[in-house]
This record gives structure tokens, sequence and C-alpha cells, in this order.
């Protein structure tokens, strides 16, 4: 298994139990897809560094996890499929 790391900002009209509950979401796309969480990092509202679609903030949170190599492929078309999510990143972890 390789590790990765994602960091996905969620949109900030979203209520608290809906950002909580889309971060269970993507937690347990790793989790039912064979990968393991090694961490969650919940950033809370920030600023965009540029506008996107008219929305200046958003809700930021970074997972580590480690996966097989098609996980990140189903994880990354799972954040495009999804309203909530604003903007998405998956990197692989430099050893």
């Amino acid at each position: 298994m390789r590790k990765y790391e994602t960091l996905f900002i969620l949109h900030p009209s979203l209520e608290e139990e809906a950002v909580k509950a889309g971060i269970e979401k993507f937690k347990g796309v790793i989790e039912n897809g064979g990968g393991v969480v090694d961490n969650v990092d919940f950033w809370g509202k920030r600023k965009l560094a540029y506008e996107i679609n008219k929305v200046n903030e958003g809700y930021y949170t970074l997972i580590n996890f480690s996966a097989n190599p098609e996980l990140p492929k189903e994880l990354d078309r799972i954040f495009r499929i999804s309203d909530s999510v604003i903007r998405h990143l998956i990197v692989n972890e430099e050893k």
C-alpha cells in the first residue's frame, strides 16, 4: 500500500453537521475501498486564495491515508460528483 494525502474544500454554505457528514463520507470511501485513514486534520473555514464560482471561502480538510493505487482514482471520481466539494487534490506522499 502507498501513502497518499488529500486536501479538499467544502462549500461555506454547509452547516456544521453537513460538513462533518461530508468528511465522514470521504473517510468511508477510503476505508470501504480497503484503505487505512492515518490522520484527519480539519482546518475549519478559511478564505480562498482566489474566488471560485463566486465563492471566496470554504471548509478545508486534510486526510492522510494508505491505499492501493486504484483507490485514489475512485476517490477523485467521488470528489468530482459531490456538489459540496469546491476543490480537491490527491497526492502521493514522498518517502
